[in-house]
């Protein structure tokens, strides 16, 4: 059963400025020292001409909102499902929103975006999770 979007409950936006120390202590963290995330000659050689964040470290910020709304309902019944459409190159600020769509059979859904200060959009996709 399928009811309005206003029955799902709102998403607060979550900012936070990813720099290159930033994505250094991701890399430490995660174990992935791939050289496009690191200040080095790999990264200057790549299509972007410097480092670039972990896609990760980007949709981190959707899991960390939509935790926020949702609490533990979002570590046990949540997902995700998103496109690629740039990268984050640092320093950027990154906004991750959350856009309910509809609640369908005990389902919350959203649409979801991270975007740079700008605008530009670096992934877009949905997330559902349960409300009970």
């Amino acid at each position: 059963m399928s009811t309005e979007a206003s029955e799902a409950p709102a998403v607060a936006p979550v900012s936070r400025l990813i720099d290159q120390a930033r994505v250094d202590a991701y890399a430490t963290a995660a174990r992935d020292h791939n050289p496009i995330h690191r200040v080095g000659a790999e990264a200057s050689a790549s299509q972007f001409g410097r480092p670039i964040a972990h896609g990760m470290l980007v949709l981190a910020l959707v899991s960390e909102a939509m935790a926020a709304a949702f609490g533990e309902r979002w570590a046990r019944g949540g997902t995700l499902k998103v496109r690629w459409r740039a990268p984050a190159i640092p320093p950027v600020t990154v906004t991750a929103r959350a856009t309910a769509r509809a609640v369908t059979d005990g389902l919350a859904s959203y649409d979801v975006v991270c975007e740079t200060e700008s605008g530009e959009p670096l992934l877009t996709g949905t997330a559902t999770a349960p409300l009970a």
